[in-house]
């Protein structure tokens, strides 16, 4: 049907109109201008000598704009040629912004947006987008949570918004709601489905973040929106771009542990002073094995089984980690008329991580095509093709992580070659690198993020779009463990996921645009939005292989209780409408309002209502401040309105029931969760006040905005009585509150033929739970992340370690009494049960942003981006085992050495005593400043002459160099503080933060790359 309707003949008398847009102080051609025919979308881009050609209505109006230059209407009239020069100026004025359901000119944006354009993302040795722009934007907070390749991110916009729910926000892709949520099973931490997206395609990236701009998605915008616009075809010049880049990465940090001379002395030591002391754990509970003349081997070998004198010095710290590489290679074309716009793409990316094992690929291929049937009548399809792999590692709890392979002692060997493996198996722990050469896990999906449209214009300035969009996401999981390693149980285990997940989504939108005389003009938008998602599991399982070389479920012996096959959908039904009013170019007015019904919740609270309304003023239209030479642009905008968050269980308002069997008999049970009908959605109320600013005809520009953010019913599982059969009831309860401060700054420091432009941005933001019903939220026994009423979610709570006794070399712990007067004595116990669970700290930064320098003269450019947290507390609870003056076998950190040894001794690292737990308690002892600033990305580009690259037939030749991640400053002294541990508890995820329990390092990388255009 598609290109049957490419044939039809236009019906509409039109005019074509072509012309040069140039610099107006040197008259050079400007490439890249926007030319827009006014009131509609028919639109072109100047070529590289800033010539565009473009059909339009008669009496039509060309709007002529560049970010850096002062936007011009142009009236066509009669003539045919036209030659336009734009004046430097109005940077913020003259920029189109993406929005919910279309777009909008900055100078009459009233909601607070966030938008990078497709430089940003491009070319970054990057697996996703969200890790290109960290730094870049403000009042957003992303954390790659782990080096590991394909891991899901961590995106926080304008702080968490919930305590349970989802805290991601919600990601749109040309118009249409994508799966962004891991949907696979094999593993506690998540992989990022979004990875599946070439970044390369990227055109532009709108962050919604006040309820002005994300209350037209109503339900689901209490965490933000991120609308993602991929690249289309522009009226003009074919163009060909190929590019290629190369590179090599490693480990930020990699952590330094005892050599096999340390390991003996500290675990020497550590033994011999429990076998001193009488009132020992290690005698009281092994009396029958040691006594006083036992000595350190002794020890050791009933521990390990393998010889403490043993000469081996392994560097196990070093073993986890490898030299990557990553490689990429990307080609596009793009081009049409008057009539089919179109834009092709191609990409492979092929990235070998820093950790043994990690590997990811991904292969993508695109088309994104319009074509106008009539000047009334168009039409287009963006259709995506994905296939990507990914080979993981063990989560961070699992004995086969490698990274702990830290825990191993030197002095044992990784290699033996009389067992079947090549590798050494009888040592305190699981040798990892048995399963890195044995085991298969990998997550492979094929992906599609694909829409249609047609928009009709049947009277000037209203437009009706229709468009149906779905994201098909197949994922395979396939996991084996060889009988050579313990998580098989020495038969064999094998696992196979297979997941169909499907997104639909369809929008019906009427959108009329009018300009009334001189002083008045009114965009409206009405519409309709239907989305379903529908996924289905099927998982086998089976135990007992006959070798390794028989992987599949079918060679198992038997097949387990993870064979199942599951089921599981939601659905939205929403009703919108947007209206947006400018008065003389100066005051602007803007209402919106969402509908939505959801089948996640309650029969009876399925629909709620989400408005939100804003104002602005661009204070430098009034005549005080026209024809001002020192302040360029000033603009005061305010907002408020509400939004939701639905993203819980499909069922949660259920009462759910599930199959089970009775030996042979089947039936079914009611599961631990109680249904209740009046569940519905936490509410977030927002309030923001934005003022953008410009000076010195925009040389100095930027942004601030404040905030309040308060969100009420919050979705929590309250705890019933067993006695009842439920173990809990979901239900709206509780409030926390977000309020924070952003600015952002450009400078165009020098603008000469040698440019210097700087940007700056930092973000703070204040988070509070203030209402909880009396409860606190804890998990497990090691984490300090808690829940608390009038602190921050995630707050760290426990025992303050107070340091250690000089005199006996005791672990210290503050304990608080207080008096009958309600003063406080502070004092110290060697007893951690005693001592007083206070808070230690805060996972939350202070304040975030990053720092961008642009250096360019001629053909040379020199970016460089840096990236700043600080504030923020990490705790290391990988300490507990690496850093606890040889409580266990486990190898130490060298920090460990300044151990406590004789009376009068003044360290914070308690006497050596094996299994004693001498300062083993979780504490503060691992609470560590997590404050950081990094060298985010340096990239170093020449681009030819083109008096050079003409000779070759070439439109441009760019070569550059980037490094990624080059270097930390940071007091942490774990492997990077950029670090969370998704998978102690899969369930809190939202405030277990700053977690860092075995989790790899990010990547530096340097790599070579070149792009050519045709």
């Amino acid at each position: 049907m598609l290109y049957l309707l490419l044939g039809a003949a236009a019906w509409a008398q039109t005019r074509t109109v072509s012309g040069r847009v140039t610099a107006a102080a040197d008259g050079t051609g400007l490439p890249g201008v926007t030319v827009l025919e006014q009131g509609t979308t028919n639109g072109t881009a100047t070529d590289a000598s800033g010539n565009f050609s473009l059909t339009v209505q008669p009496s039509a109006t060309l709007v002529i704009s560049s970010i850096g230059y002062s936007t011009q209407n142009v009236p066509v009239g009669d003539q045919t040629t036209l030659t336009i020069k734009l004046a430097p100026g109005n940077v913020e004025l003259s920029e189109t912004v993406i929005v919910g359901y279309g777009t909008q000119a900055k100078r009459e944006l009233t909601g607070a947006i966030t938008q990078v354009g497709s430089r940003e993302v491009e070319n970054v040795p990057t697996v996703s987008f969200e890790q290109a722009i960290q730094g870049r934007t403000p009042g957003v907070q992303i954390n790659q949570g782990s080096g590991k390749l394909g891991a899901g991110v961590q995106i926080r916009v304008r702080g968490a918004s919930s305590v349970t729910a989802s805290n991601q926000p919600l990601y749109v892709i040309d118009g249409i709601v994508v799966t962004s949520q891991d949907v696979g099973a094999s593993a506690d931490e998540a992989i990022n489905p979004l990875a599946d997206l070439n970044p390369n395609d990227i055109e532009s990236i709108s962050i919604l973040k006040d309820a002005a701009a994300s209350a037209i998605y109503g339900a689901r915008a209490s965490n933000g929106v991120i609308l993602v616009t991929t690249k289309k075809g522009r009226q003009g010049q074919t163009r060909v771009n190929v590019g290629a880049y190369w590179g090599t990465s490693r480990a930020t940090r990699i952590r330094k542990f005892l050599n096999a001379a340390q390991y003996r002395e500290l675990f020497g030591e550590a033994v011999q002073n429990s076998l001193n002391d009488p009132n020992s754990t290690l005698l009281a509970d092994y009396g029958d094995f040691f006594d006083a003349t036992s000595t350190p081997a002794d020890v050791y070998e009933f521990f390990s089984g393998s010889d403490f004198n043993a000469n081996n010095d392994t560097p196990w710290n070093e073993l986890a980690f490898r030299k990557g590489r990553v490689t990429q290679y990307d080609a596009n074309v793009a081009g049409g008329d008057a009539k089919t716009r179109f834009y092709l793409s191609g990409n492979y990316n092929d990235q070998e991580g820093i950790i043994i094992g990690n590997r990811y690929r991904r292969g993508s291929l695109r088309t994104n095509f319009d074509h106008s049937i009539t000047d009334k009548v168009k039409v287009g399809l963006n259709l995506s093709l994905i296939r990507s792999v990914n080979d993981r590692v063990p989560d961070d709890n699992a004995f086969t992580n490698p990274i702990q392979l830290n825990a191993l002692p030197p002095i044992q060997s990784p290699f033996n070659s009389t067992d079947p493996t090549g590798f050494n198996r009888n040592l305190l722990y699981e040798n990892a690198l048995v399963g890195i050469a044995r085991n298969t896990n990998r997550s492979g999906t094929y992906r599609s993020f694909s829409n249609g449209w047609i928009s009709v214009e049947p009277i000037k300035g209203l437009v009706l779009r229709s468009e149906f969009g779905a994201d098909f996401l197949n994922l395979r999981e396939e996991l084996y463990y060889s009988r050579f390693t313990n998580d098989a149980a020495g038969q064999g285990y094998g696992y196979s996921n297979q997941v169909q997940a499907i997104n639909y989504t369809t929008n019906q939108t009427a959108t009329w645009f009018k300009t009334f005389g001189e002083d008045h003009t009114v965009e409206a938008l009405g519409g309709f939005s239907f989305q379903r998602y529908d996924s289905e599991r099927t998982a086998a399982e089976g135990r007992g292989f006959p070798s390794d070389q028989f992987r599949k479920i079918a060679s198992a012996g038997s097949f387990t209780a993870g064979t199942s096959s599951t089921g599981t959908g939601y659905s939205f039904v929403s009703l919108f409408s947007r209206l947006n009013y400018v008065f003389r170019s100066k005051y602007l007015v803007s209402a919106s309002i969402r509908r939505d019904g959801s089948s996640r919740f309650g029969r009876d609270t399925q629909y709620g209502y989400f408005p939100a309304g804003s104002l602005g003023w661009v204070i430098t239209e009034e005549s005080f401040l026209q024809n001002n030479s020192v302040i360029s642009l000033l603009k005061l905008r305010g907002s408020y309105g509400l939004t939701g968050n639905a993203e819980i269980d499909n069922f949660a308002a259920r009462t759910l029931y599930t199959g089970s069997q009775y030996q042979t008999a089947p039936g079914i049970i009611p599961n631990t969760q109680l249904g209740n009908n009046i569940l519905t959605w936490e509410n977030t109320a927002q309030a923001n006040l934005g003022l953008e600013f410009g000076f010195l005809n925009d040389r100095i520009s930027g942004e601030v905005d404040v905030y309040n953010k308060k969100t009420t019913d919050l979705l929590l599982n309250q705890q019933l009585p067993f006695t009842g059969g439920y173990q809990l009831v979901p239900r709206n309860l509780g409030s926390l509150t977000n309020k924070g401060v952003e600015v952002s700054l450009n400078t165009r420091n020098i603008d000469g033929e040698f440019k210097w432009l700087t940007n700056f941005n930092i973000s703070f933001n204040r988070n509070e739970v203030t209402d909880l019903d009396g409860q606190e939220l804890i998990s497990g026994a090691r984490n300090l992340g808690r829940v608390r009423e009038g602190e921050p979610i995630g707050v760290f709570w426990g025992r303050e370690y107070a340091g250690v006794d000089p005199n006996n070399g005791d672990a210290l712990y503050y304990l608080n009494t207080f008096n009958a007067d309600g003063s406080r004595n502070r004092g110290t116990t060697n007893r951690p049960s005693q001592a007083t669970m206070v808070k230690l700290g805060n996972p939350n930064p202070d304040f975030t942003g990053g720092f961008t320098n642009t250096f360019s003269y001629k053909g040379l450019e020199l970016s460089l981006l840096t990236q700043f947290t600080y504030g923020n507390e990490i705790y290391n609870i990988a300490g507990l085992y690496q850093s606890v003056n040889g409580d266990y076998f486990d190898n130490q950190t060298v920090d460990q050495l300044n151990r406590w040894q004789k009376p009068g001794d003044e360290t914070n690292v308690p006497q050596a005593r094996f299994l004693e737990g001498n300062g083993a308690s979780a504490s503060s002892r691992w609470v560590q400043d997590g404050s950081f600033l990094r060298f985010k990305n340096l990239t170093l580009a020449y681009n030819l002459p083109k008096t050079l690259t003409s000779k070759a037939a070439l439109q441009n030749v760019r070569i550059y160099i980037t490094g990624q991640n080059l270097l930390t400053l940071t007091e942490y002294e774990g492997y990077d503080p950029e670090v969370n541990t998704s998978g102690l508890n899969a369930a809190a995820t939202n405030y277990l933060l700053g977690h860092d329990f075995y989790t790899p390092p990010l990547a530096k990388t340097w790599l070579l790359g070149v792009n050519l255009g045709f």
